[in-house]
């Protein structure tokens, strides 16, 4: 009978004959994952993110019950206050009064916000139905009307001025279009850009430097909201709160319905990844990125707000803005 053996067994693997410790591959770092651009992808959701019709109908009666019992409970303190001291009661209802007034200019300010982009959004589509057709009367209309909009800006006088010489010597829309986009709209997409290279640059250097959390969303998230209004407002559309908002959840649908927020394309691998991320901490990857997506957000609003089609002028290419916003920000690559 063969002896029974107590205690571990060692079994040699012979195909690993000769693999020292050194030759072991390495453990991944998690440091070294590319970055996602998270921040910028979790502010797309949310001001993308659309709202089924039942919440928007609760959100509605919810609003108009609150301000009904605020209505309801003001009146009867101010007609306590005027039966009980009437110099009270007087100065409540012209306290209340005022505040009524200032909340009637600030609708009416809010309409015509929505009015502005609304006239944007329309000379816009009129261009393109021009510039498809070749319809040399409808160019012709729609450049008219760019430079109504634009009568008020010292800086566009001799723009519309030469616009208004040479506009006789066009004899199709394309011509048309292209002569207005070189003379009224060459120095409001300088500065759209300059504002596209200034979210990016402050949403890169936030989410580099700050590690508290959800501080690179509240930031990402301020500082689009800044850029997009202040596109809206070189391009003529001047947009209220309300303006602002319905304008940033336009171009954000756009983004996510396009998968253009996605990360993982040559653009954002040509600006964030390669030996760049290599050298730096994810920290700093994460704000590459996040400062790319801004500035893809950015040329997204311009196109939004442009009271033009681009055509004779080439579309801002938003590796290009990333790269003058960005260069020599964590270092040179």
């Amino acid at each position: 009978m063969s002896e029974r053996r107590s205690g571990p067994v060692l079994i040699e693997d012979e195909t690993r004959e000769g693999l020292s410790p050194a030759e072991a591959p390495p453990v991944p770092d998690a440091e070294q994952e590319t970055p996602r651009g998270q921040a910028m992808q979790t502010v797309a959701v949310l001001a993308g993110r659309r709202r089924s019709a039942l919440s928007q109908w609760f959100w509605r009666i919810l609003g108009a019950l609150v301000a009904f019992a605020v209505s309801v409970l003001g009146w009867q303190a101010v007609t306590a206050l005027l039966a009980a001291h009437p110099v009270l009661g007087w100065t409540a209802a012209v306290l209340t009064g005022a505040l009524l007034l200032v909340l009637l200019l600030i609708a009416l300010k809010e309409i015509a916000a929505l009015a502005r982009l609304s006239k944007l959004d329309h000379l816009r589509r009129g261009a393109e139905a021009a510039q498809t057709a070749n319809d040399l009367g409808a160019a012709r209309k729609a450049v008219a009307e760019l430079s109504r909009v634009y009568s008020d800006r010292d800086a566009l006088k001799w723009g519309r001025q030469r616009l208004a010489d040479r506009t006789g010597d066009m004899f199709d829309a394309d011509a048309m279009l292209a002569l207005a986009e070189g003379e009224l709209l060459a120095p409001l997409d300088a500065a759209a850009r300059a504002e596209i290279e200034t979210a990016a640059r402050q949403v890169a250097t936030v989410t580099a430097v700050v590690p508290l959390a959800l501080a690179d969303v509240a930031m990402a998230l301020t500082a689009n909201l800044r850029m997009i209004r202040r596109i809206a407002e070189i391009y003529g559309g001047r947009g209220g709160t309300l303006g602002s908002w319905r304008l940033t959840r336009a171009v954000m649908t756009h983004l996510v319905a396009t998968g253009a927020v996605a990360v993982g394309d040559d653009l954002i691998q040509s600006v964030a990844g390669g030996s760049l991320l290599s050298r730096v901490s994810r920290r700093f990857g994460e704000g590459i990125v996040n400062g790319a997506l801004t500035a893809r957000v950015g040329v997204a609003a311009m196109e939004v707000c442009r009271p033009l089609p681009f055509a004779a002028r080439t579309r801002p290419s938003v590796s290009a803005i990333v790269r003058r916003a960005l260069t020599g920000l964590f270092g040179q690559d």
